[in-house]
């Protein structure tokens, strides 16, 4: 998966995101065995342990809320462990993983180009209209919204044949 930030380094983790999910890599020395590792994810808070050898990696409130039935982990070789955390409220940026551990300054992020389809269809339609009428315009057009006032107006006019409109102004 690419990541539109660069690797953030913290004590005992590194993570990456995009504006949709974050992932945590945790490189262990010596191997372990995935029943050997205590990792729970809850909407709000994530616990990476070692019970065996009694060392807690991570432990604490996520910065923001995530998708507890769509994260996951892997871990690869018994050396490195990848958690996914999906963002509850996708399109945003996060300053950390953990609250309290070092932050990042997101307005640094400079993210890939995106396509349209990287987004829901509400956020995608928008976009879409924007450019319509953006294109609109500089065809020197009028954009959606100006076309609908002109519709409404007509109609009224029509419906209102005994006023005279001859000097309406639209602003």
């Amino acid at each position: 998966m690419s990541k539109d930030s660069q690797i953030n380094k913290c004590n005992r983790y590194t993570w990456t995101q995009t504006l949709n999910d974050c992932t945590v890599s945790i490189k262990f020395e010596n191997p372990v065995k995935s029943k050997d590792l205590f990792i729970k994810i809850d909407n709000d808070h994530l616990t990476v342990r070692n019970p065996i050898t009694n060392d807690t990696i991570i432990d604490g409130k996520l910065h923001k809320n995530v998708k507890k039935s769509d994260c996951n982990w892997t871990l690869e070789s018994g050396k490195n462990l990848e958690i996914e955390l999906f963002k509850l409220k996708g399109q945003e940026w996060w300053s950390c993983v953990i609250q309290g551990e070092s932050e990042i300054d997101v307005t640094q992020i400079k993210p890939q180009n995106s396509s349209l389809s990287d987004f829901d269809g509400e956020t995608r339609a928008m976009v879409e209209k924007m450019i319509y009428n953006q294109n609109r315009k500089a065809q020197g057009l009028p954009t959606t919204d100006e076309e609908e006032k002109q519709r409404i107006f007509e109609s009224f006019k029509n419906d209102h044949p005994d006023m005279d409109f001859s000097n309406a102004k639209f602003n």
